[in-house]
């Protein structure tokens, strides 16, 4: 995950920095050790300013709280390869920005593949299949996708609901607010507190990651 080197230049910069970003280094350093409330600090911190970053490129709101989220979800599962050269905040929002990306290039390959069929050599019309580097990420996301359903099938009832409908069945809040006739504002908590559940059990497995 780490895209940085160490280098006197870096480190220079280290010593030069915010307090805001040594801040930063300690939250890291807690939350590395363990400590839920350090997380929380960090998801407070800059889940706001995150979420008008990439709402530049996405100007979906519900997609753009769900990139958010799901880029803490990977930094804080990767957060041991954190290089504290450089500042938190550049780093997370260089995962956030690739997921951005990455969210923008799935959703133009899945219209391309069902609006654009290409002639084949035999003269036939096919469909474009998504291959090679994105296979293979499915094949590497196989077993983290096993260890999230784990993680979502142990959530509490409430939480679990919500999340499956919001994730596995697409449906937008106001779709889950209705279906489950709660108001919206208590969709969003109950989503946002189960993510947050998430996150500590898949912190507690990053090993597998």
């Amino acid at each position: 995950m780490s895209v940085f080197n160490s280098s006197d230049e870096s480190k220079q910069i280290r010593q030069d920095a915010s307090e805001s970003s040594l801040e930063d280094d300690r939250f890291v350093a807690n939350a590395i050790k363990g400590d839920q409330e350090a997380y929380k600090r960090l998801m407070d911190k800059y889940q706001k300013p995150l979420y008008y970053h990439v709402l530049k490129m996405v100007k979906n709101h519900e997609q753009v709280e769900d990139i958010v989220q799901e880029s803490f979800m990977k930094a804080f599962s990767n957060l041991s390869s954190y290089n504290t050269n450089y500042a938190f905040s550049t780093w997370m929002y260089r995962i956030t920005t690739n997921h951005t990306i990455d969210f923008l290039r799935k959703k133009k390959l899945q219209t391309t593949s069902i609006n654009e069929p290409v002639r084949a050599k035999d003269g036939e019309m096919q469909m474009q299949i998504v291959g090679g580097a994105e296979t293979d990420r499915k094949i590497i996301r196989k077993e983290r996708k096993k260890i999230v359903t784990d993680a979502i099938q142990n959530l509490p009832e409430k939480y679990r609901e919500v999340i499956v409908m919001r994730h596995l069945e697409e449906m937008s809040y106001q779709e889950i607010s209705e279906e489950l006739d709660i108001p919206l504002g208590t969709v969003k908590a109950h989503i946002f507190r189960a993510r947050e559940m998430l996150y500590k059990a898949l912190i507690e497995r990053k090993d597998k990651f």
